[in-house]
């Protein structure tokens, strides 16, 4: 494996994906999707520590079912007209020795921001580029998406990275 790279990157949106996960049908089934606009990037320093900006497009969002994907653009859930974009901000990247990462930032969603930590794999590929693949475990709740009709909505969502920056 190349030896850890530092400087700016910026997100290779057409190799990289944010996709979701959520228990719905009173845990019974598992609603998946992943949002088509993405954009973001950041920098390395010279001890592997860094910081960077993930801009997801909430329209782009797409489960493979178009009327539940109206409805989870609607106000009940996003509500993409008044809020088109969701950012993470990753204010601090600390590496470890087995090719890990901990990520601390904050979470935009709705015009809720809330601090987020998670572990994340890091792989360098070559000597302009690493990927980074992570989940991080969300309440809706906390982002202002109460909508449960019946009580059909269980448990926290599920957020998939798998991002790959280039060097800018």
């Amino acid at each position: 494996m190349p030896a850890p790279l530092s400087g700016s990157f910026t997100l290779d949106a057409a190799r990289s994906s944010v996709r979701f996960k959520h228990k719905s049908m009173w845990g019974l089934v598992t609603v998946k999707g992943g949002f088509a606009g993405i954009r973001g990037g950041g920098a390395v320093a010279e001890d592997g520590s860094g910081s960077g900006t993930l801009v997801v497009e909430s329209a782009t969002l797409d489960t493979k079912n178009s009327k539940r994907d109206t409805h989870l653009r609607s106000q009940d859930f996003f509500d993409v007209a008044q809020f088109p974009e969701i950012t993470f901000s990753g204010t601090r990247i600390t590496p470890a020795a087995d090719g890990t990462a901990q990520v601390e930032g904050e979470l935009t969603v709705r015009g809720t921001s809330r601090k987020l930590t998670f572990p994340v794999s890091v792989e360098t590929h070559d000597a302009d580029s690493v990927s980074v693949q992570g989940e991080v475990k969300i309440s809706r709740h906390d982002y202002g998406m109460g909508w449960n009709q019946m009580g059909m909505l269980t448990g926290t969502a599920t957020i998939v990275l798998d991002l790959r920056f280039t060097a800018a």
